[in-house]
């Protein structure tokens, strides 16, 4: 069994072999470019993102964006991650479509022993976001961890389990409070109702913009 196998298979490992190190680097320097680019050139962006993720992807990324190897890391169309996000992807990482990530999200696939004499080594356990979720602010989301669609995670989260689809979860550690239900399509915020016409103005605002 070779290092990557045992990384895949979430047994003990080091990445100091197999050309793991080299790998890092060259991302190391995609990131830089990516996070170092104008916000001007967006066909740029989105090649280096291509070269990153290793297949193209219309995800729209917030640079700073900080990960380990990029290739590692499955984006869905229309996910949309803001500006600080880091996503430590030894192990792999899926995220469906139309997700949004707040600033300085973590999803972390690594562990260490907490035997503090096995400390150098490292785990994995993959890391799944299902369609339509929204992760707030500072959330955290520990290996292994699934969220399920169209779930939101409150700001500042520490993720440590499984949260299932259709779901308001928030705290540290992070807990289901409550589904999405009836009230959500009648209020999008506390006692601010969802209004036909206020949507109809906005929509024709855009549209004005755009003419």
């Amino acid at each position: 069994m070779t290092m990557r196998e045992r990384i895949l298979q979430g047994k003990l490992f080091t990445d100091g072999c197999e050309g793991l190190p080299e790998e890092r680097q060259k991302a190391k320097i995609r990131m830089k470019a990516f996070n170092d680019s104008s916000p001007e050139d967006v066909e740029k962006r989105q090649m280096l993102l291509q070269e990153i993720f290793g297949k193209e992807t219309n995800a729209w990324i917030e640079p700073p964006f900080y990960f380990c190897y990029g290739k590692n890391i499955s984006v869905g169309k229309g996910t949309y991650i803001n500006m600080n996000c880091n996503f430590i992807d030894d192990g792999l990482i899926k995220i469906g479509e139309n997700v949004l990530f707040g600033p300085a999200v973590t999803l972390a696939t690594v562990g260490h022993p907490i035997n503090p004499q096995m400390r150098e080594y490292m785990y994995t356990a993959p890391i799944e976001i299902g369609d339509n979720c929204w992760l707030g602010a500072n959330v955290v989301v520990l290996p292994g961890v699934k969220i399920g669609k169209n779930s939101v995670i409150g700001g500042g989260s520490v993720v440590i389990h499984d949260i299932p689809e259709n779901s308001v979860a928030a705290g540290n550690p992070c807990r289901v409070i409550r589904e999405i239900g009836e009230k959500d399509s009648l209020y999008y915020y506390k006692d601010r109702k969802i209004d036909k016409n206020d949507l109809l103005e906005e929509k024709q605002l855009r549209k004005d913009r755009t003419t």
